[in-house]
């Protein structure tokens, strides 16, 4: 008597991997393009397999997870390099709540869309992110965001679980010493919108008031737009900065809205959306301000949900 083979998953359990795939791959490149390309290839590698093989396979979210997680880890590799030749700053992508957005209920097609919001997503943690390893990063985001126990990440990155404990302990620490705000406040939304009305109004003193005295600002407009290429510190050269940019973009529209779970600014001009500002603040005072210009990262911000 010969044994049957097994069923193939349907068609449906694969495709309702893609919210998380799409949530992990995000947090771990911090970019929503490569994300998405990382799942494209997932799932690539999935249907390439003969039908007997993919049947064969207990846990298809276990098995494609394992395939993104490396298939992130490799693109972290060569993302170093990359980001090494990027014209100025990198930020990560942000991410708009499209709640606040023409259109109403979230898409199934777009990635941004599947991306859950939460402290994981918040863009000073992101920040910090892209100061660890590939392998630390993998790792702790996926025992401490997705609570993969280490013998399976040991699986994943091919590193012993001891390994990789010590590779998430070294990441938990690079979190801990940045100490992020552990959720929004209403006072972050109401020093934003003090900080958009002098903006506004150019007052620069209520401007240089909201900022912390040793406040860092950056930009990354990734050489496809015009973009201060250094860091700049200090709240009166923030101020400045600022009140220059307004000089130079009459017609802006500044518009409050969540970025990455947090409150932030969008700029737009004729209704698209030319910059999205992120923040950081700390006992009341704005201390990290991360400006995206780069059109290529604000897809999601330029093309609402009609």
């Amino acid at each position: 008597m010969s044994s049957s083979t097994p069923p193939e998953p349907e068609p449906g359990v694969i495709a309702g991997e893609r919210r998380h795939l799409t949530n992990l791959a995000y947090r771990l490149l911090g970019s929503l393009t490569e994300a998405e390309d990382a799942v494209q290839e997932s799932y690539a590698r999935w249907y390439a397999m003969p039908r007997p093989q993919r049947a064969a396979i207990d846990s298809p979210g276990a098995w494609l997870t394992t395939v993104i997680s490396r298939i992130c880890l490799d693109v972290l590799g060569s993302a170093r390099v990359r980001r090494e030749r990027y014209v100025g700053e990198w930020v990560p992508e942000p991410l708009p709540d499209r709640t606040e957005w023409p259109g109403g209920p979230q898409s199934a097609t777009d990635p941004a869309d599947r991306v859950t919001i939460d402290d994981s997503v918040d863009m000073a943690f992101l920040v910090v992110l892209e100061s660890m390893t590939p392998a630390e990063r993998v790792a702790f985001i996926l025992h401490d965001v997705f609570r993969y126990p280490f013998p399976e990440i040991a699986r994943i990155v091919d590193r012993t679980p001891a390994a990789c404990r010590q590779l998430a302990a070294s990441a938990r620490r690079r979190v801990a010493a940045t100490a992020p705000p552990a959720s929004p406040s209403p006072q972050q939304a109401s020093v934003l919108r003090e900080f958009k009305e002098a903006w506004q109004s150019s007052d620069i003193r209520t401007l240089v008031a909201l900022l912390d005295p040793g406040a860092t600002m950056v930009a990354d407009g990734g050489g496809l737009v015009s973009a201060v290429r250094r860091t700049i510190e200090g709240s009166r050269d923030i101020a400045a900065y600022l009140m220059h940019i307004a000089g130079l973009s009459p017609g802006l529209t500044l518009l409050q809205r969540t970025v990455n779970g947090r409150p932030g600014l969008v700029a737009q001009r004729d209704g698209v959306t030319v910059t999205v500002a992120a923040f950081h603040l700390t006992e009341g005072r704005i201390t990290r301000i991360w400006a995206v210009r780069n059109p290529e990262k604000l897809r999601p911000w330029t093309a609402p949900h009609p």
